[in-house]
């Protein structure tokens, strides 16, 4: 190793590690050279003493499980259907390698360690709340991942949206990486992939709509991306949003303090893996969100209790939404990809 630098010879002593991982070991004094801290440049002339503290990559932490409050709807020795609170991230990525979803589940049921991702198989972001289904064994996982793709596995939304959304319809574009910032997503002509989402107009208030939202397809951000495509995006979405949308001094402070986009997963039916049987679950709309709505019903002059919700529920089931038949809509289609 005589005449090599320190960096290139600890890649050569330790191949296991990459050589960007070593070097940041030296910068961060976790290596030393004849007892001395060292730096990546510093050339060997042979006989030194190395000392190596080997620390664990945050990739590795990712998958350590973590204690954590799971607000569990049903289990079984097949599935799981989590009730994920808004905030959580799901699974570990930059910026977010702990206290993920997928750590508490680690916590919660130790098996999920040998299905791949902890058995998710499908995601909501950051900030939505509401349900999934994770899968305790890869039989279950590779049934899930089928339904997904087949589209049978039902996703319903409720959100609430800026504006006065005027009709119920279905909206059907490409969607893929905002050529503008590629952090975002957005609805492109091009090199996108399919997207729809049917969209119900549960009530209307002075400037806003709450709605609900079924996909037949899961893609990144597409109820906001969709939304915004329709002039009505979600309230308080921070990416998509109209932080300047006009409204009353109490409404912007409702939605301002959901500090979230007003997005949450309310059911989800799927065939369960093991018994072919069709279930579905529903989570009711967290705090946050249904205060905001208490807002603006009693803005609009309407019982600010939400009640009504049992009503809504009792004329969604008997107009079978799950299937989602377009000619029931008033305006089948807002927008047609050419």
């Amino acid at each position: 190793m005589a005449g090599l630098r320190l960096d290139a010879a600890l890649a050569k002593l330790l191949p296991d590690y990459s050589r960007s991982r070593l070097t940041s070991w030296i910068k961060d004094g976790s290596v030393t050279l004849n007892g001395k801290s060292a730096q990546p440049k510093d050339k060997l002339i042979g006989e030194e003493a190395v000392t190596v503290m080997i620390r664990p990559s945050e990739e590795n932490l990712a998958f350590t499980p973590e204690e954590m409050d799971l607000d569990i709807v049903y289990e079984d020795d097949t599935v799981i259907v989590v009730n994920k609170s808004a905030g959580l991230v799901v699974h570990p990525a930059a910026g977010n390698w702990t206290g993920t979803l997928l750590n508490g589940l680690l916590a919660h049921a130790p098996e999920l360690s040998q299905v791949p991702r902890a058995g998710i198989v499908h995601r909501l972001d950051k900030d939505t709340s509401g349900l999934m289904v994770v899968a305790k064994t890869l039989p279950a996982q590779n049934s899930l991942v089928q339904q997904l793709q087949a589209r049978t596995v039902k996703r319903i939304y409720r959100a609430v949206a800026n504006g006065i959304v005027p009709f119920d319809g279905k909206i059907d574009t490409l969607i893929g990486r905002d050529p503008h910032n590629r952090l975002k997503m957005a609805v492109v002509k091009y090199n996108g992939k399919p997207a729809v989402t049917h969209v119900k107009v549960l009530e209307r208030y002075p400037a806003h709509s709450y709605i609900e939202c079924s996909l037949e397809t899961g893609r990144t951000h597409q109820i906001r991306v969709h939304m915004r495509e329709a002039n009505h995006p979600l309230a308080g979405d921070p990416v998509y949003g109209n932080p300047r949308h006009p409204c009353s001094d109490v409404a912007k402070e409702a939605v301002k303090a959901m500090q979230r986009q007003a997005l949450h997963a309310y059911r989800l039916s799927f065939i369960h893996p093991k018994t072919q049987e069709t279930v579905s679950f529903e989570a009711p709309i967290p705090e946050d969100m249904y205060h905001l709505l208490s807002v603006l019903r009693l803005e609009a002059g309407l019982d600010s209790s939400l009640s009504h919700e049992e009503e809504w529920q009792d004329k969604l089931d008997a107009e079978d939404d799950d299937d989602w038949n377009e000619d029931d809509y008033d305006v089948e289609v807002v927008y047609v990809r050419d």
